[in-house]
């Protein structure tokens, strides 16, 4: 039998899991803390099969004017923080230009066309139905100009990828979201993805299904990974580990790592933030007012106030502008109360220039890469899960999984 270790136990980590279990791998899986405690706690809980077209760094001078002078709530940084960011920012913007981007769209919609599809693998067995929602979510618009110019790009979006939505007037948004207090110009329902109540608990469900599989959770640092002769070991509470086949999932642990055993990997740390407030009112789904930043989603512990991107390394101090701004916002356009927590919950997105996961073997036998998912780690875990899993298993011809290899970025 094939033994693996895995890790990191966030979503992807624990769908890297799950789909080597299903190839009859013999797993332990190993993070310092309980499945579903990091990034994967704190994002927005969508599945996002409409996001055929990930985020681009700007192009034009006024978009990057705007980003530098913070004038907007989608983005924050620190000029303390830019001797750390730079080098991969400037592949980022490299790799947004027209023709490389285009290859980047080719391979990340096949990704999100079908991610639903394999989270459907997972969740009725895990016994996690009663955390998804299946009504899409809502990107509202606050003035005519930018309401029009999204209702094109999902006409763009339904004729290219097939991604369905549906378009709503002023007053058809009024009645869709009785609890609204502003009346804004429109929005796109995206109707194809689904959403959850609690994704940290989402992981843990699916989790659990990898323990009652037969797999074996532990937990350790990942950084005592070592080399053992022809495989792999790691230290865990429980004892030393061993196996063939190591995973790196750790997401924006990932380049720390990697850089033990001579990689360097050029990430771009985008950190997020939210807080749970509570009120009787809110959004029937989630909605995303776009023109501030500001995502508001129904979750089991309150209504949950997401921010835009902060470009911080992780480690560094969390900021407050962003989170503020978006609780100010929510309590706007719903009418929401105090806080749930003392504080706001933040996390570190680890995205790569090119926008795409790495996903596949490194120069090391039996060391193999899984991270990188930028935004999409909830989304896309099971869909690169078992694209590793196929080659992990020998079977290298899937086209979906040449452009994510470690090799189609030169590092090996």
């Amino acid at each position: 039998m094939t033994t693996s270790i895995v890790l990191g136990a966030g979503m992807v980590g624990v769908s890297t899991a799950l789909a080597l279990q299903e190839s009859g791998h013999q797993v332990v899986l190993l993070d310092r803390k309980a499945p579903g405690r990091e990034t994967s706690y704190g994002n927005a809980g969508i599945i996002q099969t409409e996001a055929v077209e990930p985020y681009a760094f700007p192009r034009s001078m006024t978009e990057i004017a705007r980003v530098a002078l913070k004038r907007g709530n989608n983005v924050d940084w620190r000029l303390r923080d830019m001797p750390q960011l730079v080098g991969p920012l400037w592949r980022y913007f490299a790799q947004s230009a027209p023709a490389p981007y285009a290859r980047t769209i080719a391979a990340y919609s096949q990704l999100a066309l079908r991610a639903s599809d394999d989270h459907a693998r997972f969740i009725e067995p895990a016994g996690a139905g009663e955390l998804i929602v299946r009504q899409g979510w809502r990107a509202v618009y606050r003035t005519p100009a930018t309401f029009e110019a999204a209702a094109a790009t999902a006409e763009r979006l339904k004729r290219v990828y097939g991604v369905p939505s549906t378009v709503l007037g002023a007053d058809e948004l009024a009645a869709s979201e009785p609890a609204l207090q502003s009346r804004l110009a429109g929005a796109v329902h995206w109707t194809s993805p689904w959403t959850c109540r609690d994704p940290g608990e989402l992981v843990a469900r699916y989790a659990a299904l990898f323990v009652a599989r037969g797999g074996t959770l532990a937990r350790g640092d990942a950084l005592s990974l070592l080399k053992n002769g022809a495989g792999w070991q790691v230290l865990s509470e429980d004892g030393t580990f061993t196996a063939q086949n190591a995973i790196i999932a750790l997401g924006p642990w990932s380049p720390t790592l990697a850089k033990t055993f001579g990689y360097r990997i050029p990430m771009v740390f985008k950190r997020g933030y939210h807080r749970h407030f509570a009120g009787p009112n809110g959004p029937r789904i989630s909605m995303l007012d776009v023109d501030s930043s500001t995502l508001v989603a129904p979750m089991n512990a309150g209504w949950r106030v997401l921010t835009g991107a902060h470009m911080a390394p992780p480690g560094t101090a969390p900021a407050s502008r962003q989170i503020l701004h978006a609780a100010n916002t929510a309590r706007e356009l719903f009418g929401l109360r105090e806080p749930v927590e003392a504080t706001p919950w933040s996390g570190t997105r680890p995205c790569m220039p090119d926008m795409l996961p790495v996903v596949g073997p490194s120069r090391h036998k039996g060391l193999w890469f899984h991270f990188g998912h930028g935004h999409q780690g909830f989304t896309l875990g099971p869909t690169t899960a078992f694209l590793l899993a196929e080659q992990i298993e020998g079977r290298h011809g899937n086209p979906l999984a040449l452009p994510l290899t470690p090799s189609a970025r030169g590092w090996t």
